[in-house]
């Protein structure tokens, strides 16, 4: 085929960004995290699959849980299912029109909403409404113990080992872009520092046969952690996706 009846892989990877629902190397493991902890019965992404450079999966919020389909591009051309789309836009006013879709198990899935990738997280902070100063004989120099920064957690979590599945309870502190976790409390030197830059997703995640539980996703492990209570989970997520939420302004 002559070079001017293809388009190169970088026109097509730029035309597939204009795709709000596209979430690029978006893994599996989080695409679940994703919709089911955020999204509702219908919504759908397209990211890149394993299987090749031309080859996506399309995943789907499915009830209680996740459907993943392939989608296979090839000289522009988009293949999904039994039905091939001439061009980008096809396939895209195809989703739009809010398909029918049947699986090998029987299900029935009506793709209604795409997930964009681009989606505002609601702030941990509140708004100062009232701020007035104490006399308390202190002088602007003088150090002040014990108050934490702005964008610092600690607190008990229940961990998941890596090659032993079982649960421990750990002590977790964040400072900056580092989580650490310490045996206890009392402990100085902590088992293990995560580097926040390296984290791609922070999620409710219900795969595990515990409640109260998120993940973290990192490009060699995913850290499964359990809170004491759902309130305590959210306020971990959300001060962690406010953390990674800076790093992406590159703050």
């Amino acid at each position: 085929m002559s070079v001017s009846s293809t388009r190169s892989s970088g026109e097509e990877l730029d035309e597939l960004e204009s795709v709000s629902w596209y979430h690029y190397d978006l893994s599996r493991h989080a695409a679940e995290a994703l919709l089911l902890s955020n999204g509702v019965n219908g919504n759908f992404l397209l990211r890149n699959s394993n299987k090749g450079p031309d080859c996506f999966a399309l995943s789907v919020r499915a009830k209680d849980s996740v459907k993943h389909f392939h989608v296979r591009r090839q000289f522009g051309r988009y293949s999904f299912g039994f039905n091939e789309f001439p061009s980008l836009q096809d396939f895209c006013s195809h989703f739009a029109n809010q398909p029918l879709l049947g699986s090998e198990t029987g299900n029935l899935i009506v793709l209604r909403f795409p997930y964009p990738r681009q989606v505002e997280e609601p702030s941990i902070y509140e708004t100062v409404c009232v701020h007035t100063a104490m006399q308390t004989g202190r002088h602007e120099n003088d150090p002040v113990p014990n108050v934490p920064a702005l964008g610092t957690k600690e607190g008990y979590l229940v961990k998941q080992g890596f090659l032993i599945k079982s649960w421990k309870q750990r002590w977790f502190t964040l400072h900056r872009y580092e989580l650490k976790y310490f045996k206890d409390k009392m402990f100085v030197d902590p088992i293990r520092t995560l580097n926040l830059t390296e984290c791609s997703a922070v999620q409710f995640d219900y795969s595990q046969e515990r409640v109260n539980c998120f993940c973290l996703v990192f490009p060699e492990r995913t850290f499964y952690l359990c809170a004491k209570s759902g309130a305590e989970a959210d306020e971990w997520i959300k001060i962690l996706r406010w953390k990674l939420s800076q790093v992406k302004k590159g703050r």
